[in-house]
């Protein structure tokens, strides 16, 4: 029979999983596994994981038995691919499993940011008063928003973002044209995109490529008066330069689902594991929120359903939605 293991495991999802799994039998762990923390057992030949796990080459070492490697997530930047390929472990996501669910969240926080819902709400509780002094916003309608990253998560804020009479620039390593001329909108250059948005959203995943995509050299460049938004990885947006950005007014609002470092901030709990966090925090025009744009019912059942797909597949030989080093 072949040996299982499931690592962050979140409460109430053992029982789903198990029940979709039928007889395939499998352990279960709380927490994540990384080179620090290997399970007593070294004979898995799957492990399902989540963010908070970290293959890399020890880890490899340490289940000389290991075929497969199944993220319940779309991003992979948890695992060494690279060091996978060599060992002969393949790998496999999810790759679509909330792409409007997060384009949903995308929007929301940007309407939180352009109509200061966070303030207006905390004026009626904390201050007791009924009126809209200081809380002046803008309108979506005209303004240019600039989505970083196309793929399918991006292609669905675009969808929602035209529904608001937006206007859409865009950028992507590898631009679809087929998908610009179907939604109505034209790609452009990084340098460009940053020089003429409104309003900028990340969605791209964390490659070496893409990690400070937006940093220091070319936070600048942006429009001065223009919001971002980050529903894709912390490390994208480098940190040090969005304090800046906030700071010298480049920048008039940030809405963050994700944050630098934030593994380490999760695991901790104590924000003195990211120092720069608590001046983001003090910011009124700054909103984050917990990496909680996936958080559905329907978006965490895809999830499950796709993890035992994949587990499924590879186990009649026919493996599905593997990634690949590029």
């Amino acid at each position: 029979m072949t040996k299982i293991a499931f690592f962050n495991i979140r409460p109430g999802e053992k029982e789903s999983l198990q029940d979709k799994m039928g007889e395939i039998e499998a352990d279960f762990f709380e927490t994540p596994i990384n080179s620090k923390n290997l399970p007593e057992k070294k004979d898995y030949e799957i492990i399902s994981i989540l963010g908070l796990s970290k293959i890399d080459e020890d880890v490899l070492k340490a289940l000389p038995n290991l075929k497969l490697i199944t993220t319940r997530s779309t991003g992979f930047d948890q695992i060494d691919l690279e060091a996978s390929e060599k060992s002969g472990v393949l790998v496999s996501n999810v790759p679509t499993y909330g792409e409007e669910t997060v384009a949903e969240y995308t929007i929301a926080l940007l309407l939180a940011l352009s109509r200061k819902i966070p303030q207006a709400i905390n004026k009626v509780k904390q201050e007791k008063t009924f009126h809209s002094q200081g809380l002046t916003g803008f309108d979506l309608i005209g303004k240019t928003l600039g989505v970083i990253g196309t793929g399918h998560i991006g292609t669905h804020v675009i969808k929602i973002a035209k529904g608001f009479g937006m206007k859409i620039a865009a950028f992507d390593a590898y631009p679809n044209q087929n998908l610009a001329q179907d939604l109505g909108f034209e790609y452009t250059s990084l340098e460009n995109l940053l020089n003429n948005s409104d309003v900028i959203t990340l969605h791209v995943p964390l490659l070496p490529s893409t990690n400070h995509l937006i940093n220091l050299d070319n936070i600048n460049l942006i429009k001065k008066g223009t919001v971002i938004v980050n529903t894709s990885r912390g490390e994208v947006l480098q940190t040090e330069a969005l304090i800046k950005a906030l700071e010298e007014g480049i920048l008039s609002g940030a809405a963050l689902d994700v944050i630098e470092n934030e593994k380490a901030l999760r695991v901790s709990k104590k924000q003195e594991f990211f120092p720069q966090l608590n001046k983001l925090l003090e910011m009124d025009n700054v909103l984050i929120s917990p990496h909680n744009a996936y958080n559905t019912e329907e978006a965490k059942e895809k999830i499950q359903q796709t993890t035992i797909d994949n587990i499924k597949s590879f186990l009649n030989g026919n493996p599905i939605n593997l990634v690949k080093p590029k």
